[in-house]
């Protein structure tokens, strides 16, 4: 049974940090480029972060380049995304996006995690 479960969101104060964990099971976790997604209300899902599966390429939202930072762990099959520098336009529900790189390009998402970035 696959699953990708997002933790580690929550409230906090602008300029403030969170760290997002997603942890995979029922596939092959390298086998997968990992993505972070987010959807703020009333507004479409969008990238923000994507990292390749070893880890070598990352690519970021101008939104949130050298505020955010992702990173995997394929041992722990696991992918994380740091958020510093927060802001109340970051706030929105923060996804987990597993695809495979190879044809099918099978994709898998998580439940979503809120983040909410006020004072």
């Amino acid at each position: 049974q696959v699953q990708l479960v997002e933790s580690g969101g929550g409230l906090v104060q602008p300029g403030g940090s969170l760290r997002l964990s997603c942890a995979a099971s029922g596939f092959t976790f390298s086998m997968f480029v990992m993505s972070w997604y987010r959807q703020a209300p009333g507004k479409e899902r969008e990238l923000v972060a994507r990292m390749s599966r070893s880890g070598g390429s990352t690519d970021y939202a101008d939104s949130v380049k050298g505020r955010f930072t992702i990173s995997r762990d394929n041992g722990k099959n696991t992918v994380f995304l740091q958020m510093n520098s927060l802001k109340p336009e970051d706030t929105a529900v923060y996804y987990c996006k597993a695809q495979r790189e190879a044809w099918p390009g099978t994709i898998y998402w998580g439940q979503g995690t809120q983040v909410t970035v006020s004072s």
